[in-house]
């Protein structure tokens, strides 16, 4: 499967003193709007018809999902300070009807530093955290195998390609 990491574009800044509640309901900066568009016009192009897409709750999350044009679904898992192992056991949930064949991509829509975390343990680095700029996205590629000798399935990830939009 395809694993897209993508963190919400710009978004306004939050008020002195807000609450977590605000901050949730912070939409997408202008600069955020066209970020959004330009990447969405890009993974469009890239993504095969077999697609899942998840988003935070979030206002700016799902904005920057929305810029897709494709359906979504909000899932709780991707708010703010939700946990990376949550994340990647989301991705890799037999009730998203993965399975260890290649079945198409999920693109996930949320926030640092749960993302950067998520491609940190993804890529090997697990006390460490990546740091992904707002916008971009990190395209990952997992297989999953049984050797014929081990009674156990070997992950392999590749890390596909990183897009920003300040790059397009």
């Amino acid at each position: 499967m395809d694993l897209i990491l993508w963190r919400h574009a710009d978004a306004g800044a939050t008020r002195d003193g807000a609450d977590g509640e605000d901050d949730l309901l912070r939409p997408l900066s202008k600069k955020g709007e066209k970020q959004a568009t330009r990447i969405a016009q890009w993974l469009d192009r890239q993504l095969p018809d077999q697609v899942r897409v998840l988003c935070s709750p979030a206002t700016r999350t799902d904005q920057t999902a929305k810029a897709l044009g494709r359906p979504y679904k909000h899932r709780v898992e991707l708010l703010p300070g939700a946990s990376s192992d949550g994340l990647i056991e989301l991705a890799i949930s037999p009730k998203l009807g993965k399975s260890a064949k290649y079945t198409g991509a999920l693109v996930l829509v949320g926030h640092q530093p749960m993302l950067g975390q998520a491609a940190a343990k993804l890529l090997g680095t697990v006390d460490s955290d990546m740091a992904i700029k707002k916008g971009c996205v990190w395209w990952f590629r997992i297989r999953q195998t049984v050797p014929s000798d081990q009674p156990v399935a070997q992950t392999t990830v590749t890390l596909v390609t990183v897009m920003s939009p300040e790059h397009m």
